[in-house]
């Protein structure tokens, strides 16, 4: 027997034990003394598969019944993989039996020459083939668009492919065998066995695929709004000084207070804030205290322990302020926060202290307070609708955010960064935008700030006729009549009468040359600047 083979041996002993036949390491004495032991027999006969050591080498026992006895081969296989699992599972045997007659899983296997070693019976009834009879065959003239012929060339695995045989579609994989680095056959398994499953598996694909790309633009979305300083656009000098405060504040550990129209980007400004400083990487947690029912501010803010009150969680809840731990709060609309709860809330900035509802026990807690309000807070005060005492703590450091009607000057770079926003997230081609769209924008008053703006640009992309916004495409956008001139004593004064002629001849300029402010201002003898400044007065 040579040494090439991995058979090492050969053994042929009837049940009552005595050897007929023994070949090669099956002559060991040792063997011969396990085959005339009963119980190893019997445990032999019941696992089909045993390890045995001989001389610190390992081998591997296949038992095989044969008429009144055992035939037995003993085997050296390389590595310890199979080794392991042959004496870890004592059903070794029949795991290999299901794998190679499964009728779910089909296998055929080919040599190094893509020749068909083995088909499983369920894959020879499939094809027609009677019991051995594909042995030896190129595979390519058996199984139709097979590809196991191509990856015993390359080595490549295919996993999960779509093959076609006998006019029905399966998934099969097709895995590359190698030894000492060469590839020496491949196994072909179907996956799935009837066409329904390799329906129901495409549309499965094709749910999860419709799932991931709406994933993935959430994602670019969500990349593109990470609320860090560059997403505040604008380059006005408004938004310049708003930039630089940012900045300079965000690595402080002192509360801020934001405060601005609704829609100016208050929320933003919060982001951008805790993005730049020290607690970048722990929670930021965003809680808007006008949408919160009083009876439900205290067990937000402050969590509830089990069984506080009726319908609370089995295992209690933590508030915000815990959730924001290492991190940062930020409170929106805190000017509409009950007065019972803001003696509460100066309780926990004083002392860093939060007691949930339930508990009899204070918890500290770590965070960096960041508020916004688009009240008078000064004027709530005077009115007893806030505490003075709470104002004066969230209040060290004030940002100021402008309003879109100071800033005019903002609205095309805007209005690009909405338009490759909404194109993004709906994989729409971003339209074209007319001077003259930009012109009209920039003539209105935008009570709802850039959150308005925002909501009309997305209304014209949807509404845009030839992939082209112009200021027709903002039908229902609010707009501007010429203001009045004011009077004194029934006489229309001088200045009025200049600014109302100054306004009149800058829109007709802006229709002459559609939107072109830089021919406009050419026209008229003006500096950009000094039409910007007209353009605000009329916006106004």
């Amino acid at each position: 027997m040579g040494t090439a083979s991995p058979v090492q041996g050969v053994l042929v002993a009837e049940h009552s034990g005595r050897i007929l036949f023994a070949s090669g390491i099956a002559t060991d004495s040792r063997v011969k003394a396990l085959v005339g032991e009963p119980s190893w027999m019997a445990e032999l006969r019941k696992r089909r598969l045993q390890p045995l050591t001989l001389d610190r080498q390992s081998f591997v026992i296949l038992n095989t019944p044969i008429p009144d006895g055992d035939l037995l081969v003993i085997s050296q296989p390389e590595g310890s993989a199979l080794l392991e699992f042959i004496g870890s599972v004592d059903f070794a045997h029949d795991i290999l039996e299901h794998l190679l007659t499964n009728p779910f899983e089909a296998m055929t296997i080919v040599d190094d020459q893509a020749r068909v070693v083995y088909i499983s019976p369920v894959h020879e009834k499939f094809f027609g083939l009677s019991r051995g009879e594909a042995n030896g065959r190129p595979v390519k003239e058996i199984i139709e668009n097979t590809r196991l012929d191509r990856v015993v060339t390359t080595g490549k695995a295919e996993v999960g492919e779509i093959q076609r045989m006998r006019g029905l579609e399966r998934v099969v994989s097709r895995v590359p065998i190698k030894k000492n680095g060469t590839t020496i056959g491949a196994v072909g398994r179907v996956m799935f066995k009837g066409p329904q499953q390799v329906e129901e598996l495409s549309r499965r694909v094709r749910a999860l695929e419709s799932e991931v790309e709406f994933y993935k633009r959430e994602t670019a979305a969500l990349r593109r709004r990470s609320y860090g300083i560059e997403q505040l656009i604008g380059d006005s000098p408004a938004m310049r000084r708003l930039r630089d405060e940012i900045i300079k504040v965000a690595p402080l550990e002192i509360p801020v207070l934001i405060r601005g129209e609704s829609g100016t980007g208050k929320e933003l400004v919060a982001q951008a804030l805790h993005r730049l400083s020290p607690r970048r990487d722990a929670a930021m947690v965003m809680v808007n205290a006008a949408a919160l029912p009083a009876t439900l501010v205290e067990s937000e803010l402050f969590g509830y322990e089990p069984g506080a009150f009726t319908g609370a969680a089995r295992k209690g809840r933590k508030g915000k302020f815990e959730q924001a731990a290492g991190g940062t709060i930020f409170l929106d609309e805190i000017g509409d926060m009950p007065i019972e709860v803001q003696a509460k809330l100066l309780r926990v900035i004083q002392d860093r202290m939060i007691e949930r509802i339930g508990g009899d026990r204070p918890l500290q807690v770590d965070f960096r307070l960041v508020t916004a309000t688009n009240h008078d807070l000064q004027k709530l005060v005077q009115e007893g609708k806030f505490r003075l005492d709470l104002y004066y703590r969230i209040s060290p450091i004030t940002i100021e955010v402008p309003p879109l009607r100071k800033r005019l000057e903002d609205i095309p770079a805007l209005v690009a960064h909405f338009i490759e926003d909404f194109s993004t997230r709906h994989r729409r081609p971003p339209p074209e935008v007319s001077e003259c769209a930009i012109a009209y924008l920039m003539e209105q008053s935008w009570p709802g700030n850039v959150r308005q703006l925002r909501h009309e640009v997305e209304r014209a992309i949807v509404f845009a006729e030839d992939g082209r916004i112009t200021s027709a495409s903002f039908g229902k956008a609010p707009m501007e009549s010429p203001k009045p001139i004011h009077s004194t004593n029934g006489r229309a004064r001088l200045r009025d009468h200049l600014e109302q002629v100054e306004a009149d001849l800058v829109r007709k300029a802006l229709e002459r040359h559609n939107g072109n402010k830089k021919r406009v201002a050419q026209e008229l003898g003006i500096s950009r600047s000094y039409l910007y400044k007209v353009l605000n007065t009329i916006a106004h």
